[in-house]
């Protein structure tokens, strides 16, 4: 029996040492943007801006995501690669409505889980930004939480990138990695913007919201509270939906993701011959 080679996936886009750096660097201060509340000493003057703190990190994140996107454009993102991350963007952008107040039904999740699997980190991550901003104007939801949807949709789309087996793992196990990814991940999703949202709440009305005069273990438990409260069956309605999508509707849809970017021969440089 003749063992055949295995056959490397094309990548949209090839992370670099600078656009690398500039991810790594814009995800470092994206989780102190988001777990400041956590992280901040109760004896300080963070507490005094409480209110502002998140208005101040919403701005910085977009101008970060807006630089690792550009970093990563001039690193490879050629016109087969945004014709591409045009589509699925609109695609992405018009499925999150889709079920939008009906228990986290949001199939969006799904489509970024595989394109993320197929095109890779880099290209995943200015997929999910890109995505999450259209998504935003399309449906009226511009707002201070917008970037902290932008970084955590990059961070959720890019890690499906990053799961192992790329160019080997194919059929039920590869669905079932993606499926128990998506499950994983569409909690972590929830988790990460109710920590951005969380700091907005009045101490006062609640006794699940940020106390910036609290102690750590204290706010914890508080925030711990505040997921189960508001956000548990979402992020469950969530998870299930991108399980159930990824299991049933997954191997079509990653095998004509491959056939696309085989297609679009994304690291065969464009070439032109002289008459």
């Amino acid at each position: 029996m003749t063992a055949h080679p295995v056959q490397r996936q094309a990548r949209a886009v090839r992370l670099g040492p600078r656009s690398s750096l500039a991810l790594l660097l814009t995800s470092a201060i994206g989780v102190a943007a988001f777990g400041w509340p956590l992280l901040a000493d109760p004896t300080s003057q963070a507490g005094t801006h409480a209110q502002d703190a998140p208005w101040l990190f919403a701005g910085l994140l977009v101008l970060l995501v807006g630089v690792v996107a550009a970093t990563i454009s001039e690193s490879g993102l050629g016109p087969k690669a945004v014709a591409m991350l045009g589509v699925l963007a609109a695609t992405g952008a018009a499925l999150r409505p889709v079920g939008a107040g009906t228990a986290g039904i949001e199939p969006m999740f799904f489509l970024m889980v595989l394109s993320g699997r197929v095109l890779g980190p880099g290209f995943g991550f200015v997929l999910g930004s890109v995505t999450m901003f259209a998504s935003a104007l399309l449906t009226g939801g511009v707002g201070p939480w917008m970037p902290f949807q932008m970084l955590a949709m990059g961070w959720f789309t890019m890690g499906a990138g990053l799961l192992p087996g790329p160019d080997r793992l194919r059929g039920r196990g590869e669905l079932a990695l993606l499926a128990v990814y998506g499950f994983l991940a569409a909690f972590a999703y929830g988790t990460v913007m109710n920590l951005a949202g969380w700091p907005f709440m009045d101490a006062q009305a609640s006794n699940v919201a940020f106390d910036p005069a609290d102690t750590l273990p204290a706010n914890l438990a508080r925030f711990v509270a505040y997921c189960l409260a508001t956000s548990l069956g979402w992020d469950l309605g969530r998870a299930v939906v991108t399980v159930v999508l990824t299991l049933t509707l997954g191997a079509t849809l990653l095998k004509a993701l491959r056939r696309a970017t085989r297609r679009a021969a994304f690291e065969t440089p464009v070439t032109f011959e002289p008459k």
